[in-house]
């Protein structure tokens, strides 16, 4: 073969986009989520983005290696994880939740990403805008401003009537808890609800939340605590309280209520961008989306344990309702 050919072949070779260049092998995903393995929550999130993924042509084992790492809602393991992920330098980075970001983003800026269940990226320095990333990060997120209101609303709408609403958050791991609690502040002086915040950030913390005052409590969304959501519930059953929580996991475990995104959907979204972007998309040119599907669970059980009473107006919307 003559060198002219051969440079022209070469040529073509390197103009090829990366997806067609790496059919001869299975393409990697490097998964990164702050949730342990085994729990409830972590074990739908996987089985939701297998299936999404399959949907979309990809399957593991098949034509698409997965490494898998869950941080176990520790923030020095997420970060050993993030950099055990780099450094196999998959084709695409899955990160689920604003710790696995950060940590990721760290130790690599040319791997692409998707996030998931991550509230504000462009305050958190992840994105420079929604509708135009930049980088090669994007994703989806699990907050908008409406729903930081609507949280207190609900505690509004039961029975003996709240007063004071105390706002739980470890500052430490949340922190876009400002912006909330802002909207939180603003909605309390329109609903005549006084609003403080109470900022945990061990067991020991946790355990105050049940002594000595009759505040409901709003519990904010942070991997911090969904880890620790046991002991926040069980704090909430001592003191007697109403609290409304961020994620339906609390009111499976018996908590009394919950709004939020639906985390099953962020999953199947996440898989959309993963699929386009091992096709040739540039993260940069996929927009980062906001919620756009939201549930409200109650749990009867518990209400009737703690003898509050829940509208009937707010039954009625409810997308789950614990007996």
């Amino acid at each position: 073969m003559k060198r002219r050919d051969v440079l022209t072949l070469l040529g073509t070779a390197f103009a090829l986009p990366l997806a067609a260049r790496a059919q001869s092998g299975p393409r990697r995903l490097g998964v990164l989520t702050v949730t342990a393995a085994d729990d409830a929550i972590g074990q739908t999130r996987t089985a939701v983005l297998l299936e999404a993924l399959a949907a979309r042509g990809w399957k593991e084992q098949d034509n698409l290696q997965i490494d898998w790492r869950s941080g176990r809602g520790d923030r020095a393991l997420i970060a050993r994880f993030a950099g055990e992920l780099a450094a196999l330098n998959p084709d695409i980075l899955l990160a689920i939740g604003t710790p696995s970001v950060e940590e990721l983003r760290k130790r690599t800026a040319s791997i692409p990403m998707v996030f998931a269940v991550v509230t504000d990226p462009v305050g958190q320095g992840f994105v420079e805008s929604l509708a135009r990333p930049g980088g090669s990060i994007t994703g989806f997120t699990d907050f908008d401003g409406p729903m930081a209101g609507k949280w207190l609303e609900m505690l509004t709408q039961v029975t003996p009537k709240i007063s004071r609403v105390r706002v739980v958050y470890n500052p430490a791991t949340a922190p876009f808890a400002g912006l909330m609690l802002r909207t939180i502040e603003n909605a309390g002086r329109a609903l005549g609800v006084s609003v403080e915040a109470a900022t945990v950030h061990d067991a020991a913390s946790i355990a105050t939340l049940a002594k000595g005052t009759d505040s409901a409590l709003l519990v904010l969304p942070d991997f911090f605590t969904l880890a620790n959501r046991t002991r926040l519930l069980m704090a909430a059953s001592e003191a007697r309280v109403p609290a409304v929580y961020w994620s339906r996991t609390f009111v499976e475990d018996g908590g009394l209520m919950s709004y939020s995104t639906d985390s099953a959907e962020q999953m199947r979204q996440a898989a959309s961008y993963i699929d386009r972007i091992l096709k040739g998309a540039k993260p940069a040119d996929l927009p980062v989306q906001n919620p756009t599907k939201f549930e409200l669970a109650v749990n009867l059980k518990t209400a009737r344990g703690l003898g509050v009473t829940i509208s009937p107006a707010l039954l009625a919307i409810a997308d789950t309702v614990v007996e």
